[in-house]
């Protein structure tokens, strides 16, 4: 459990399956047909949007015009309402929990986002990120870099724990962990991230439906950082961006529709008390290949309640 959770015991969930092969692949689970196949691909950072309005901003006011944020503190719910103004709220308060990744090993490199959790440096990012990675840095919300190293990792959720290697001299402003099961179909929803190498930007949204069956490689340690693009899913019966593993795993994640681009996977969704409800992990794009694709307005992330579940096992090297 991180810095900031309450003790509190989750009932059993079916939250993603384990590694299924290949060829057992079909029939594994059952499939909803996409009505109108669109071009589906990883997202790893943030992209802003005002709620009014709709139109992307970057949000580095909200970072201090580089300014450090103050000594370790949490996030704590803002409270806010559901209002262009009250999202700026949860954007200052959570934007300094915010982090670019960067991730290379001799055979590739990825870059996607992460959210801080504790005070010792640790970060919660997509395990597609930064999988294989003999070389990690993480680039903070006033510009500070830090060299990382992964905790732990879970292939079946595609989630991963990182540390800085080095706090001295770090603010760190852990997020607070929310209660996914809590969130409505309808509720106002925020992502961070870095798309497109744009640190500090924000998008809004909804939750558009939860429980939503997403298939995607199973990655060990032998793989690979993936950058998004090169990223390929499952979704409704249909594959994206390129041909799946010999192995994959399914997760049932919360869709939204706050834009999500390459560069968001790992990056936090949170609702409207600045409390994470997930992590952002793909989108469904609307082109017929990877480079030319965007946000469609069909986004998932990993529920944080699942995430919960094995905090504990990516603590101890799981």
């Amino acid at each position: 459990m991180s810095d900031h959770e309450t003790n509190r015991e989750y009932p059993p969930r079916p939250p993603y399956g384990p590694a299924v092969p290949r060829a057992a692949a079909p029939g594994a689970h059952a499939r909803r047909r996409a009505g109108r196949p669109v071009g589906l691909l990883a997202a790893v950072a943030v992209v802003a949007a005002a709620v009014s309005g709709g139109t992307a901003t970057l949000a580095g006011e909200a970072f201090g015009n580089g300014a450090a944020p103050a000594a370790t503190s949490s996030v704590l719910g803002t409270g806010v309402s559901d209002s262009g103004t009250g999202v700026a709220a949860v954007v200052g308060a959570v934007a300094p929990s915010v982090v670019e990744i960067g991730a290379s090993s001799r055979s590739g490199s990825a870059t996607g986002s992460g959210v801080v959790i504790s005070g010792k440096g640790e970060i919660l990012t997509n395990n597609h990120v930064v999988s294989g990675a003999t070389g990690i840095e993480v680039t903070f919300s006033d510009g500070g870099t830090a060299r990382a190293e992964i905790v732990g990792a879970e292939p079946d959720l595609d989630m991963a724990l990182i540390r800085v290697e080095d706090t001295d001299g770090l603010a760190l402003t852990p997020a607070e962990l929310g209660d996914s099961d809590a969130v409505r179909v309808g509720d106002r929803v925020i992502a961070f991230g870095s798309p497109q190498g744009l640190s500090g930007t924000v998008t809004s949204g909804i939750v558009s439906a939860k429980e939503r069956e997403v298939t995607v490689e199973r990655t060990g340690e032998d793989a690979r950082p993936r950058d998004d693009r090169a990223w390929p899913f499952e979704f409704g019966g249909d594959r994206y961006n390129g041909e799946l593993g010999p192995e994959t795993t399914t997760y049932r994640a919360i869709q939204t529709d706050a834009s999500l681009n390459p560069g968001n996977s790992g990056g936090p969704l949170v609702d409207t008390e600045g409390r994470v409800i997930g992590i952002n992990s793909a989108i469904l794009g609307n082109a017929s290949t990877a480079a030319e694709a965007g946000s469609v307005g069909l986004g998932f992330a990993v529920p944080v309640n699942d995430v919960k579940e094995i905090l504990d096992d990516l603590r101890a090297g799981g």
